[in-house]
């Protein structure tokens, strides 16, 4: 039987994990350095970074309720983006909140050698002490660390307010001027910088399976600690450059200390010191929490190696995953200088920011089963401003934390290939987003060239041998249902090649016993059809030249010639036939009708067959006119596709109902869709009178050795308009669909 974590968390506990996430590193370390770069508009940069954060903050609040599950970040992009981008926020988070926890640690040792006499070297035996403390008492139990969080919290912004409201009497304004010291760039660098200060905001969504009542607290907890920091923040920032000058700030490893001397005296800094060591080693104490919680959620998508997923049966807490990411921690701390892997990490938070933005949009917008009880609001305009300010964002970090953002993300990748790939058959709620626009793109298109008519429509019929009434009546049946379509016409047109040492002249003067046949069998054959046949034959040197001439000065919208093979032989190799010559180079669309061993009959059912890819306009057109006049119906079918999901057979649905919609005869959809999925269409379209194909897919694997399988007649439509969209596009339609 699995284990699952126990829900013992409450508001207070999550409001106090995600405070204290936040308030460590970003106000009593980072102010030095982002006055340094904007100077007093660091309190603006403040209150940009907390409103960028916002969206992200607000989108993963819906995506906790929705799925109130340990994992947090890496949960939503793996469920939203699919298990790849999963991998790479999992693993990169993990490392960035190993890094901040380090970093805080280590940060708060300048604080605490105020108090004590004691030699600098201390700094790290001080740190990793620290976090070995703070690892077992996260083995001990999620409700221990709860408890703990709440205290130091408490403790911590008691020492906040009373330095905020003991230094507003010492505020000098002239320490305000000039106040854009770095200019806007210098603002938004300096945002980027303070933006890590607000990523601990979700880390509760991390521990969501241990919240008690998730759809009220997670939201709450949240949204409630990110407005109360992001104030506190401004506040605290413009008390300590109102009471000191900037400079001193920008120069000083204990900013708030040297400020609160300026105003609270001794005692202020005794109580500022304690509270940045109590925030420090909160923070340090909610990543540890936070971060160790992202192997566990992985290994149970098997995504790192299961052992990472064991709890342990005397604590109730995920002892591999915690043991593992303490060990990362202290490495971390005895061996990496953290102060520039502090600004990777938090290049990588940005980054990691903007895929949950865009996870709800692709929950949002695809199938998946998605029922949040906390919808975010102005959806989808917040999480495009959220996704926008996190890349302009990253613009501003400079050379050294993007490229490691690439490596971490390289990392990632690199695990999901080696490890991951062949263990998940799973993919994100993106994919199937991008599935159904895929989809409803192909039936905007299909709409249209289904719903335009085309009046004085002139289809070409091609033959460039000499055939019997019967065989011209297959190609002429096909002509007329497309030109009935369209209220055009239809023109028969007989090619005869004679040796180039033969005048075109004489040649056109001669007629023959096969000109004479020709003109009597398409006569009777105009009879049959209520649209307007005329014939003729051209006499000339080049087959291929000639119909393309032909077809272009008749100002034909759609050539109709026979399927031939290429020749055999160097030629074959070289120049193909004579048919794909004029597919490339026809002025319009073209049909090519392969009759097959038995001919055209009857069209009772007209099969359009495709790969993987959604069906070409042309091709449902050309299937709905010739069912139209043969009175028939259309079945859709895939070739060769293989298994389908869930999700994907509802998209699949979905777009086969939007199609037959669009056509004038029933339309049945003949692919099984989820667990009952069959590879391939062969029994599906077996009694089909007709198959229509693209031309573009005649060389799919499945689709080739379909039809030399079947004996059943095959129409190839090519259209020279879907050229223009290139064959790139076509087979990302194919790949996403």
């Amino acid at each position: 039987m699995t284990k699952e974590l126990e829900r013992d968390l409450g508001l207070y506990a999550v409001l106090a994990i995600s405070i204290g996430a936040m308030v460590g590193s970003g106000i009593f370390i980072l102010p030095a350095l982002a006055v340094d770069i904007a100077g007093p508009a660091v309190i603006l940069a403040y209150l940009l970074a907390g409103a960028i954060v916002l969206p992200a903050a607000v989108s993963k609040s819906e995506m906790a309720t929705a799925m109130p599950e340990a994992g947090g970040t890496y949960l939503f992009i793996e469920r939203g983006m699919g298990p790849l981008l999963g991998t790479v926020a999992g693993i990169g988070t993990w490392f960035a909140l190993s890094f901040k926890g380090a970093l805080a640690l280590v940060g708060g040792v300048p604080y605490l050698l105020l108090l004590f006499d004691v030699p600098p070297s201390v700094t790290t035996p001080v740190a990793l002490a620290l976090a070995v403390l703070l690892v077992l008492v996260n083995l001990l139990g999620a409700k221990q660390t709860g408890r703990l969080q709440v205290g130091i919290v408490i403790v911590m912004l008691a020492a906040l307010v009373w330095f905020v409201i003991g230094g507003v009497p010492s505020v000098r304004g002239s320490n305000y001027a000039p106040f854009f010291t770095g200019g806007a760039g210098g603002l938004l660098e300096a945002t980027g910088l303070v933006f890590v200060s607000y990523a601990g905001v979700t880390k509760v969504a991390s521990v969501a399976e241990e919240v008690s009542n998730p759809d009220r607290n997670i939201p709450i907890g949240i949204l409630g600690s990110l407005v109360f920091t992001t104030i506190l923040y401004a506040l605290i920032v413009t008390v300590m450059i109102g009471v000191t000058d900037p400079v001193t700030i920008a120069d000083s490893d204990t900013p708030m200390a040297l400020a609160a001397d300026a105003t609270l005296g001794t005692a202020g800094v005794i109580a500022v010191v304690l509270a940045a060591i109590l925030a420090l080693v909160s923070t340090a104490n909610a990543g540890i929490l936070s971060s160790s919680r992202y192997p566990f959620a992985m290994a149970r998508d098997d995504l790192v190696p299961d052992a990472m997923a064991t709890i342990s049966d005397r604590f109730g807490t995920p002892s591999n995953s915690i043991t593992l990411t303490g060990v990362v921690l202290l490495l971390l701390i005895a061996f990496v200088p953290l102060l520039e892997i502090a600004k990777l990490a938090s290049a990588f938070q940005i980054l990691v920011f903007v895929l949950i933005n865009l996870a709800v949009v692709a929950f949002r917008e695809g199938s998946a089963e998605y029922e949040p009880s906390y919808t975010a609001p102005l959806y989808p305009w917040m999480q495009v401003a959220g996704a926008v300010g996190g890349l302009v964002l990253l613009t501003q970090m400079g050379t050294v934390p993007l490229v490691g953002a690439v490596v971490l993300t390289a990392a990632g990748v690199g695990w999901f290939a080696v490890y991951g790939r062949n263990r998940v058959d799973r993919e994100g709620a993106a994919v199937d987003a991008v599935r159904r626009q895929v989809g409803r793109n192909a039936v905007d298109r299909t709409r249209e060239t289904i719903d335009v008519v085309e009046r004085d429509h002139r289809v070409l019929v091609a033959l460039d041998h000499e055939l019997s009434k019967e065989e011209e009546r297959w190609f002429v049946r096909i002509a007329a249902a497309v030109a009935r379509a369209n209220d055009g016409e239809v023109v028969v047109a007989r090619f005869e090649q004679v040796p180039d040492q033969v005048s075109l002249t004489y040649a056109s003067e001669t007629e023959s016993p096969a000109d004479v046949r020709f003109e009597a069998q398409t006569s009777e054959l105009d009879a049959e059809f209520d649209v307007p046949v005329s014939s003729g034959t051209i006499v000339c040197h080049d087959v291929r030249h000639a119909i393309v001439n032909y077809a272009d000065h008749e100002e034909a919208d759609l050539l109709l010639m026979e399927e031939a093979a290429s020749p055999a032989g160097l030629r074959g190799l070289l120049f193909g036939s004579d048919v794909e010559w004029v597919l490339r180079h026809a002025p319009c669309d073209v049909s090519l009708l392969n009759p097959g061993a038995n001919g055209l009959g009857e069209c009772d059912v007209v099969g359009v067959l495709s790969d993987e890819g959604p069906y070409d306009p042309a091709k449902i057109a050309v299937a709905d006119a010739i069912a139209v006049a043969a009175g028939g119906s259309i079945r859709l079918a895939y070739a060769g596709r293989g298994d389908a999901s869930d999700i994907e057979g509802k998209t699949l649905r979905d777009y086969h109902a939007a199609v037959a919609a669009l056509c004038s005869v029933p339309v049945e959809s003949c692919v099984p869709f989820g667990d009952s999925l069959r590879n391939g269409a062969s029994d599906d379209l077996s009694d089909a009178d007709l198959l229509v194909v693209s031309a573009a897919e005649r060389t799919n694997d499945a689709i080739a050795a379909y039809l030399t399988g079947t004996d059943s007649p095959v129409l190839v439509v090519h259209q020279q308009e879907s050229e223009l969209r290139g064959r790139l596009a076509r087979a990302l339609e194919r790949r996403l669909f």
